[in-house]
């Protein structure tokens, strides 16, 4: 709960600092383009309700890739078009949020991207939806890439316009119940079929195991970690992104 108190005053802070952020939905829109004035000028203030948005909001999970399209016309904008994987379903106003202030020193423009996760905790997990988000720059602009921050990863375009992409996501346990979970740095049973056992390292880094010898600990929610419930044997009986 610290951490996600932390991040999202950080990204509060570079709100108010920049005072470029806009909502973007999982439906791509136009938004409100960030001029060079805008990069480099004096922080302005946000309005409260894009403040209030970036206070309920987390990091989405994993960028999966960031692309930027260059208009052919004058005047000439650059779009950055950015698709990543949430936890679970539910997951409502994705949105990119410039972190950078100015004119960055390696001239890559930092954003990262975010959404409102869903009120109530899912049954089980499940396969990671998709979801995306735009942001616009006006001409004149002093970046010459993007470097886009998840929950768990980052992605970087070092030229624009460009495309690149993440390497693969993590498992997302959708299957685990039932199986044996193996620590980081064991072994599985001899004779234990491999489709039947779960590997830490498999799984996100982001990770809460809850041994039968283990209380529950506290009660902080991150819908960006897996909490999986062992039973005696070591086998997962529930595994929830919570």
């Amino acid at each position: 709960m610290q951490n996600t108190i932390k991040l999202t005053a950080l990204l509060q802070a570079a709100l108010v600092l920049s005072g470029i952020g806009n909502a973007q939905t999982n439906t791509p829109r136009a938004t409100t383009p960030l001029s060079a004035q805008e990069a480099a000028a004096a922080p302005q203030q946000t309005s409260a309700s894009t403040q209030d948005e970036a206070l309920n909001s987390t990091p989405v999970f994993w960028v999966s890739s960031v692309e930027v399209l260059r208009s052919t016309h004058a005047p000439q904008l650059d779009v950055v078009r950015v698709r990543g994987l949430v936890t679970t379903e539910g997951w409502e106003s994705v949105e990119l949020v410039p972190l950078t202030k100015g004119t960055p020193s390696d001239g890559i423009l930092d954003l990262a991207l975010i959404a409102q996760a869903p009120a109530e905790d899912p049954p089980s997990t499940t396969t990671y939806p998709e979801v995306e988000a735009i942001f616009t720059i006006e001409p004149g602009h002093p970046f010459n890439g993007v470097r886009v921050h998840g929950a768990a990863n980052r992605v970087v375009l070092k030229s624009m316009p460009g495309y690149a992409e993440s390497v693969a996501p993590p498992k997302n346990c959708a299957g685990c119940v039932g199986k044996l979970f193996v620590p980081k740095g064991q072994s599985a049973p001899a004779g234990r079929p491999q489709d039947t056992i779960v590997r830490e390292e498999e799984l996100p880094s982001k990770l809460r195991v809850i041994r039968e010898s283990d209380g529950l600990g506290t009660f902080d929610s991150d819908p960006n970690r897996i909490t999986l419930l062992l039973n005696e044997k070591g086998e997962i009986v529930m595994a929830l992104w919570n």
